[in-house]
C-alpha cells in the first residue's frame, strides 16, 4: 500500500477472531477508550473456547507458577513471556469473579467446586494442582463459572456442542462486550493485513463482508486472535509427522492469522505442538470432525493407584499388537503423540489408524466417544449406550474376537493373543507392558465384542507467530511488527507440555495485554 491508502471504514482497534482471546482483547481495548471492531470468520461466535470445559487455569504464587511453566516449556518459550503468563494467572480468579457480576454468575474455585461434587458423590473432581510433579505444581487450581441464573446454553448458543462450562464462561464475556458497545461482525473473515511499505506499520485489514471486500483502518493497532490451523489439512501435513491428524472442532481455523502474520515477516514457533488424544471417524463423509474418546479423569504421575474409573478399552496397532498405555496422566493432551510413529521398514504409520477394542461390559459403561463442534447445522451427539454408533458402522460388533478381527482387517491370531495377554494382566492386577493405572484395567471377555479404527485427533494447535511479553508479533529478525498483536491460541506460549485449562487462561491474560496495548497505539 501507499501512504495515500484510502479506507472504507476507520476504527482505533480491529480484532480478528471472536473466540475468548479475541473477545477479551476487544473488551480490553474498548475499556481503554478505543473505538473497537471485532470480526469473526464464522457465522457464529465462540471459536474453540465455547466448546471447552471453561476451567480457567489460575495460580496463587507468580514465582512458583513461572517455575512450573518454565519446566514444562523446556526452553522453547522466553522467560519474560512465561513470567507475564504466570503473573496474569495469579489474578484470574478475581478477574473472572468480577466479570461474572454482570449476570450474577456463580463462580467457584477448585476447592469450592470439589466440595460440592463430593456432596453429590461425583468422582469427577478438579485436580487442585498442575498436571505433572514438577516444581511449582501445587500453586495451580481452576476457576469455573458453574451457573448463570436463567441461562440456557442450548437456547443462547444452540450451535455449540462441547463441554458445559465453555458457554457459561463465554456468556459473561459476551455480555460485557454488549454492555461496552463493541461492534461485532460475524461471517466476516480477515483476508490480509494492510501496512505501510516503508515502516511496516500495520494500518488496517482487508476483510470480506457480504461477499464484498472492504478495507478497514485500525488507527492504533490490529489484534490477531484467529486461532490455529486445526482445519487446514495442508498445514497439518507439513508441520506434523503423522498423517492424517483429524481435528475435533473448529474447521474454520485454517491458519488465516498465521499466514497474515507471515506476510508481515513474522517468525513462527511451536508449530508441531498440539493438544489432543485419539478418536473415531464418523462414517458420514460429510461430518467434518474426528470424535474424541471419552474424557477420563486426569491422574498425577506417581499416584496412579488413585485412579478409580475403569477404561473400557485397549488399543492395538495395525499388526493387532498393543503399543501404549491408553490412559495417560492427561490423556486428552499427550495421547495423540504415540500414534504418529513411522515404521521405516514397512514404510507406513502402523498406528494411523489404530484400533480400539472392548467387550459388551465395556460397551455398557458409558459413551465411548464425545463429539465437539461450533457450527450452524453440524451437530452429532454420541449415544449413551453406543448402539447408535454400531448401527452407523462407527463401531463394529462381532460374537468372537476372530470375527471382530475380520471386520477390522486385523490378523485374528495376533488379536486373540493380544486380548489374552491383556486379560492375564487384568487377572494379575497390573499392566507390566505399558504401566496403565491398574484400577482402570478391565478384561475384554464378555461377547459380543466391539472395535473401531481410531486416529490421532487434535483439540487445538499451539503454533503460530512468535510474540513478546507485550503480545507484539515478532518478525524473523527479532523485531516487533509495529501495531500488530496476537492473543490466545494464535502462537500460544505452550511449546512442550500443555497445562490443562492453560489456553483458556492464556486467552484472558494475553487478550487483556493485547487489547490494552493496541488501544495505546
Amino acid at each position: 500500500m501507499t501512504n495515500s491508502q484510502k479506507f472504507d471504514e476507520s476504527y482505533d482497534v480491529v480484532v480478528a477472531g471472536f473466540g475468548l482471546g479475541g473477545a477479551i482483547s476487544a473488551l480490553s481495548a474498548a475499556q481503554a477508550g478505543a473505538k473497537t471492531l471485532l470480526i469473526e470468520k464464522s457465522p457464529v461466535p465462540g471459536g474453540l473456547s465455547i466448546c471447552s470445559y471453561g476451567a480457567v487455569r489460575s495460580a496463587r504464587d507468580p514465582e512458583l507458577a513461572f517455575t512450573y511453566l518454565k519446566a514444562t516449556n523446556d526452553g522453547r518459550t522466553p522467560d519474560d513471556v512465561l513470567r507475564v503468563l504466570a503473573n496474569g494467572m495469579c489474578g484470574l480468579e478475581e478477574y473472572v469473579r468480577e466479570l461474572g457480576r454482570i449476570n450474577n454468575a456463580v463462580i467457584m474455585n477448585s476447592v469450592e467446586e470439589n466440595a460440592e461434587r463430593e456432596k453429590s458423590g461425583d468422582p469427577y473432581r478438579r485436580q487442585i494442582r498442575a498436571n505433572y510433579p514438577l516444581p511449582g505444581t501445587d500453586t495451580f487450581y481452576h476457576t469455573t463459572v458453574v451457573n448463570i441464573p436463567g441461562f440456557d446454553a442450548r437456547k443462547t448458543y444452540p450451535w455449540a456442542n462441547g463441554a458445559p462450562g465453555g458457554p457459561k464462561l463465554f456468556k459473561i464475556v459476551h455480555d460485557h462486550l454488549d454492555k461496552q458497545g463493541v461492534e461485532i461482525r460475524l461471517g466476516t473473515p480477515a483476508l490480509q493485513l494492510i501496512a505501510d511499505p516503508d515502516t511496516r506499520r500495520v494500518r488496517g485489514l482487508r476483510i470480506l463482508t457480504d461477499g464484498v471486500q472492504r478495507t478497514i483502518e485500525a488507527r492504533r493497532g490490529v489484534v490477531l486472535a484467529c486461532g490455529g490451523f486445526e482445519g487446514n489439512a495442508d498445514m497439518k501435513a507439513q508441520f506434523f509427522e503423522g498423517k492424517p491428524v483429524l481435528n475435533a472442532a473448529a474447521r474454520m481455523n485454517n491458519g488465516d492469522g498465521i499466514r497474515m502474520a507471515q506476510h508481515m515477516g513474522a517468525a513462527l514457533w511451536h508449530m508441531w505442538h498440539v493438544h489432543g488424544a485419539y478418536g473415531f471417524r464418523h462414517t458420514d463423509p460429510n461430518y467434518p470432525y474426528g470424535i474424541r474418546v471419552k474424557r477420563m479423569p486426569d491422574w498425577f504421575p506417581g499416584e496412579s493407584d488413585k485412579v478409580k474409573v475403569k477404561m473400557a478399552w485397549i488399543l492395538v496397532d495395525q499388526d493387532a499388537r498393543r503399543f501404549m498405555s491408553e490412559y495417560q496422566p492427561y490423556t486428552q493432551d499427550t495421547a495423540v503423540r504415540p500414534l504418529s510413529r513411522y515404521d521405516p521398514v514397512k514404510q507406513r504409520f502402523p498406528r494411523i489408524p489404530a484400533f480400539l477394542i472392548c467387550d459388551e461390559q465395556g460397551r455398557k459403561m458409558y459413551p465411548l466417544g464425545k463429539s465437539t463442534s461450533n457450527d450452524e447445522g453440524i451437530r452429532y451427539d454420541w449415544s449413551d449406550d453406543n448402539l447408535k454408533e454400531v448401527e452407523l458402522g462407527i463401531l463394529k460388533r462381532a460374537d468372537s474376537i476372530a470375527g471382530l478381527a475380520q471386520q477390522l482387517g486385523l490378523d485374528a491370531t495376533r488379536l486373540t493373543a493380544s486380548i489374552e495377554r491383556w486379560n492375564s494382566l487384568c487377572a494379575k492386577g497390573g499392566d507390566d507392558d505399558f504401566a496403565r493405572p491398574r484400577n482402570s484395567m478391565t478384561p475384554i471377555a464378555v461377547p459380543p465384542f466391539y472395535g473401531a479404527p481410531v486416529w490421532p485427533v487434535l483439540s487445538n494447535t499451539q503454533g503460530g507467530p512468535v510474540h513478546d511479553a507485550e503480545q507484539r508479533i515478532i518478525d524473523v529478525y527479532g523485531k516487533p511488527i509495529p501495531h500488530l498483536y496476537s492473543a490466545g491460541e494464535l502462537g500460544s506460549s505452550f511449546g512442550h507440555l500443555y497445562l490443562s485449562g492453560g489456553n483458556i487462561a492464556e486467552c484472558i491474560v494475553t487478550g487483556r495485554i493485547a487489547g490494552r496495548n493496541a488501544a495505546a497505539g
